[in-house]
């Protein structure tokens, strides 16, 4: 028995993102992804809406201004408050999905007024409000306010069938906001545009992360964390009351992941209404005939480096192991990749071992001495053993190397003085194609790896493990992501099952989880080519199973829960 659940009919579908048109997070990925099959579902009926945050002089890569057929009329007519003004166009990905992208500067004129009105009518606290929170509550007011223009100028609904009797059939509009940094605007919809179904999905809790950041334990003790208690404490206050506000005002709230639908049950106080699993495209991945060439010409700007600083010959029998992503030292397993690379000196290592760090930090400019020694090595390594570079675990310099927890954690554990077996070297920039020293992208460089390590003590999902199985690279995650926790519930957690091994972790077992990964490790370098073109093709069967065309039925879910709800809303209110 079919059991998937039918696409549900929409008229309209907005979805609202600070990342929309605006690569700053993995909320980008998930949404710049999923477009393509929204696109095939509902065709030009979705319509994106991202902050224009850009300008002449550095307009946004990903944003193409354009007429679109309708909502490029709308927009030259909209009556709109000062100081808020729309582009239309479409977001450059596949799909070429309807993007809209929102000038907000005019709605902090009259934000406290605003603040008050949601005090009035769901009990938001802005009072404590600092850092970015009046930036995203500014972008997602004017988005509300976008949203109802649209709504009422008719564009893209449908209209009554000529010759008919009988009045026309509700439109059915769904409006989807991601994240806290959206939530006033959901607010704005639920006030204004009743008819409206809302969809609220929370990536990860800002309190969660909070008590992770401020390295509190947050699994062990989980159901003894009050939020609202939690926020005070941590001065979260705002940012806390408008994602919980946003949650329960929600005709349908969504998470992630099991482990983060448990985080908001408690945190939030209320239980996700649908799982939705972040999907994934793999158009990005070289196809298979080209993978070996990607492979090649990766591991040579890697090895090339790596000899350069160092002085060492690499040559391609090295094991290149990769850890990348947001630059957070615990939650994201920095501090527990690093000392996995501390054990594996202690393990038997059938191959060398070059450790990669590859998170962007605040780097300060490409080293010189590794450009020029670089170029005179033209793509090769070196044949003779030469002297290392100054610092040789570092490829950029960094304007606070001396606070830099990855900087001086490789420091404090040796690293700088060459060991014969095991590598680390600290890539603390964007891989954007233009760093100075790989001058390649971060993908251009994954295919290059022979495995990646993710261990996150917090992450709600995880596309970068998702990513290198992608590219056919084994990856070792932990059962602390929701990603991991996935692969737990569809395979065998066998390298050559599934292309991953899911280490279990917790709060009290973090030597455990290093052994063990510097042991996964360790298997690896010593599997032979056969087994290793199985574990490849294993991974890459994973990646196309958690593709947005077997993901996309969650969303349905949720827009069919929250249509249902709204359509309840508007039968009571016409009685």
């Amino acid at each position: 028995m079919d059991n998937t659940p039918a696409t549900p009919q929409v008229d309209l579908l907005f979805e609202v993102s600070w990342e929309v048109c605006n690569k700053i997070g993995g909320i980008y990925t998930v949404l710049s992804t999923k477009a393509k099959t929204l696109q095939k579902q509902f065709k030009d009926k979705v319509i994106f809406i991202g902050p224009d945050v850009w300008t002449d002089e550095n307009p946004s890569p990903w944003f193409s201004e354009c007429n679109v057929t309708g909502l490029s009329d709308w927009a030259r007519g909209a009556k709109l408050p000062d100081g808020v003004s729309v582009r239309v166009g479409r977001w450059e990905v596949p799909g070429r999905p309807i993007a809209v992208l929102v000038k907000f500067d005019g709605m902090y004129a009259v934000k406290d007024e605003f603040y008050g009105e949601m005090w009035q009518r769901f009990g938001v606290d802005s009072l404590h409000a600092y850092g970015d929170y009046d930036e995203g509550c500014a972008f997602a007011h004017a988005s509300g306010i976008v949203i109802e223009s649209i709504v009422e100028s008719g564009f893209g609904l449908p209209e009554a069938t000529p010759g008919k009797r009988g009045p026309k059939r509700k439109p059915r509009i769904v409006a989807h906001f991601d994240e806290w940094t959206t939530g006033m605007g959901l607010l704005y919809v639920k006030w204004k545009l009743p008819q409206v179904a809302t969809v609220f999905t929370t990536h990860a809790t800002s309190i969660g992360r909070s008590i992770c950041g401020n390295n509190k334990p947050l699994y062990d003790y989980i159901k003894g964390y009050n939020g609202d208690q939690m926020a005070r404490e941590l001065n979260m206050e705002a940012k806390h009351s408008l994602e919980k506000e946003a949650a329960h005002a929600a005709d349908a709230f969504t998470t992630v992941s099991e482990i983060t639908a448990v985080e908001c049950e408690q945190l939030l106080e209320r239980r996700p209404d649908v799982v939705t699993p972040n999907g994934f495209e793999k158009n990005f991945v070289p196809v298979a005939s080209k993978l070996p060439a990607a492979r090649s010409a990766a591991r040579a700007k890697m090895l090339t480096a790596a000899s350069a600083l160092t002085g060492k010959r690499f040559d391609d029998n090295t094991f290149v192991v990769i850890t990348s992503g947001r630059c957070e030292y615990r939650n994201k397993g920095l501090d527990l990749f690093l000392d996995m690379a501390d054990e594996l000196r202690r393990c038997q290592l059938c191959r060398n071992v070059l450790a990669y760090v590859m998170v962007p930090a605040w780097p300060k400019e490409a080293r010189t001495d590794l450009e020029q020694r670089m170029a005179t090595m033209d793509g090769k390594p070196f044949e003779e053993q030469q002297a290392p570079l100054p610092d040789p675990v570092i490829t950029h310099w960094l304007n606070n190397p001396d606070s830099d927890a990855v900087n001086c954690r490789i420091h404090q554990l040796g690293f700088a003085g060459l060991d014969s077996r095991v590598t680390v070297i600290y890539v603390p920039c964007y891989l954007n194609g233009a760093d100075g020293i790989f001058n390649a992208t971060y993908y251009d460089l994954l295919p290059g790896a022979d495995a990646s390590v993710f261990p996150s003590y917090y992450e709600p999902w995880g596309y970068t493990p998702l990513e290198s199985i992608a590219f056919g690279v084994p990856t070792v995650t932990t059962s602390l992501s929701g990603f991991g926790q996935w692969v737990l519930k569809e395979f065998e957690n066998y390298f050559d099952e599934c292309g991953v091994n899911v280490i279990g972790r917790g709060d009290s077992n973090y030597k455990g989880v290093t052994d063990n990964t510097a042991h996964a490790i360790e298997y690896l370098t010593c599997v032979g080519e056969k087994e290793t073109k199985k574990i490849r093709k294993a991974a890459m069967h994973t990646a196309s199973e958690a593709s947005w065309a077997k993901f996309i039925k969650y969303y349905d879910e949720a827009y069919a829960i929250a249509l249902s709800k709204a359509l309840d809303r508007m039968k009571k209110s016409s009685k």
